[in-house]
C-alpha cells in the first residue's frame, strides 16, 4: 500500500512493459470487433515528472526522456511515442502515460478499458484522470479479485495487464496463480504479466510455475541493461505473453534490440523465447 510509481515513472523498465503494451494493442486494432483491456494495477494514469518524487530519482531521464521528442528509432515503437506525445502536446516532456493511459490512446468508439486499483488515494486520482469518460470504468479493487470479476469480458477479445509493485514477498506466486484461475475463465485472452529482473532463480520459479499450469503459447520477452551478476535493485525487466499476437515475437526482439541500443546500459541485452509453445 506504500508503493508510489512516481518515483519510478518513465524509466527503462516503464518503456520496455509500454512500448510492448502499445504494440499488443496495435494488433487488436487491426480487427473491426470491439475489445476490453483490463488492467489489475491500475496506479493512477499519469504522471507529473516534474514533481518533487519524479525530480528526486529522476529515473525518467534514462528511459522515456532518450526517446521523447525524435523520431521513432524502430516503427514498432510509434505506438508508444504517439501515446507519450499525446499528453505533452507542447513537445516538452512535463508527464508520462500509466499503463491506463497508453491503453486509452488505442481504443477505438466500441473499446472498452477496465481499471482495477487498490490503493484508495490512487483510486480517487485515477477516477479524476477519467472522469466522463464512458469508455472507462474504475474499480476499487483487489488485482486478483478483479481477475474473477471481470472475466470473460462481453467482448470476447482483449488484452490483461498484470503488472504488480512487487512489494509483497509472495507476488510472483500470486501472479502465477491469478493467471491460472483467469486463463481457466476466458482461455482466448491476450496476458502480459510484467516482471522485475532482480534475482535470475525468482524468475525461473515463477515461469517454471507458470509452465506447469498447462497452458500454451507463452512468450517470454526480456530486456536488461546492467549485468546480473551485479546484484543492483532492477537489472532489467520481462513481460510474459500469453496468446501473442502473431509475429510479436520477431517485432518485439527488433523492438527491444533498438531500445537497448537507445537507452543507458552497462551491459545485459535481450532475450525474447517460446516457454511454451503453441502446439
Amino acid at each position: 500500500m506504500n508503493y508510489r510509481h512516481i518515483f519510478h515513472a518513465g524509466n527503462p523498465a516503464d518503456v520496455m512493459k509500454h512500448a510492448i503494451m502499445a504494440l499488443i494493442l496495435d494488433h487488436l486494432r487491426v480487427k473491426p470487433a470491439p475489445f476490453c483491456v483490463l488492467d489489475t494495477h491500475a496506479g493512477i494514469g499519469r504522471y507529473d515528472l516534474t514533481s518533487e518524487a519524479a525530480q528526486k530519482t529522476l529515473e525518467h531521464e534514462d528511459g522515456i526522456a532518450r526517446l521523447f521528442g525524435a523520431p521513432a528509432p524502430h516503427p514498432a515503437l510509434t505506438p508508444y511515442l504517439e501515446a507519450v506525445a499525446a499528453i505533452n502536446p507542447d513537445g516538452v516532456l512535463r508527464a508520462y502515460p500509466g499503463s491506463p493511459r497508453i491503453a486509452r490512446a488505442a481504443l477505438r468508439p466500441q473499446d472498452r478499458l477496465v481499471l482495477s486499483e487498490l490503493h484508495p488515494e490512487d483510486v480517487r486520482t485515477l477516477r479524476r484522470e477519467f472522469r466522463d469518460d464512458p469508455q472507462v470504468a474504475v474499480h476499487e479493487t483487489d488485482a486478483y479479485v478483479a481477475l474473477k470479476a471481470h472475466l470473460p469480458p462481453k467482448e470476447k477479445r482483449g488484452l490483461v495487464l498484470i503488472d504488480p509493485p512487487f512489494e509483497q514477498p509472495d507476488e510472483f506466486a500470486r501472479m502465477a496463480d491469478g493467471l491460472a484461475a483467469a486463463h481457466r475463465r476466458w482461455p482466448t485472452g491476450v496476458y502480459a504479466l510484467w516482471y522485475p529482473i532482480k534475482e535470475r532463480a525468482a524468475v525461473w520459479r515463477f515461469q517454471d510455475a507458470v509452465e506447469k499450469t498447462g497452458i500454451r503459447k507463452i512468450l517470454l520477452a526480456e530486456l536488461t541493461w546492467h549485468p546480473e551478476d551485479t546484484h543492483l535493485r532492477l537489472n532489467g525487466s520481462g513481460l510474459l505473453i500469453v496468446n501473442p499476437p502473431w509475429k510479436l515475437d520477431e517485432t518485439a526482439r527488433d523492438l527491444l534490440h533498438t531500445l537497448h541500443d537507445a537507452l543507458p546500459t552497462s551491459g545485459g541485452g535481450v532475450s525474447v523465447s517460446w516457454l511454451v509453445p503453441e502446439a
